[in-house]
């Protein structure tokens, strides 16, 4: 009986989100209201993280920004605001979540890219 009320409420997921890992360099399209206009805004960056749990599910992605600070930004899996995610390249890791990136940067931040067989 509760199941059935819990996944009433839950929005459904975003089709133009595809499987994304850790690790993988993605760019994500956020529709962005300022005022009344919209408009869609870029985010490229690193994966650091994928968390779980239904209609809280979201992943963290990382880039550096002008003079070397690094930006991260949490988007929502299951939010329409998500126009599109696009994976331009995955890599290999071996940890579910790369914090250790956040003391990196420049060539020590690359990663290891993982070629498809």
């Amino acid at each position: 009986m509760s199941d059935e009320i819990l996944r009433s409420v839950e929005s459904p997921v975003n089709p133009n989100i595809p499987d994304i890992k850790p690790g993988d360099i993605v760019n994500v399209h956020v529709r962005i209201k300022e005022g009344e206009r919209e408009r869609i805004q870029e985010f490229k960056g690193t994966v650091i993280r994928k968390r779980k749990g239904g209609n809280n599910a979201n992943f963290t992605v990382r880039r550096i920004a002008s003079n070397g600070i690094g930006v991260e930004r949490t988007f929502l899996l299951r939010s329409p605001r998500v126009e599109k995610v696009v994976v331009e390249r995955s890599s290999q890791v071996r940890r579910a979540q790369l914090y250790f990136l956040r003391e990196r940067t420049g060539k020590r931040f690359r990663l290891k890219q993982k070629f498809s067989k």
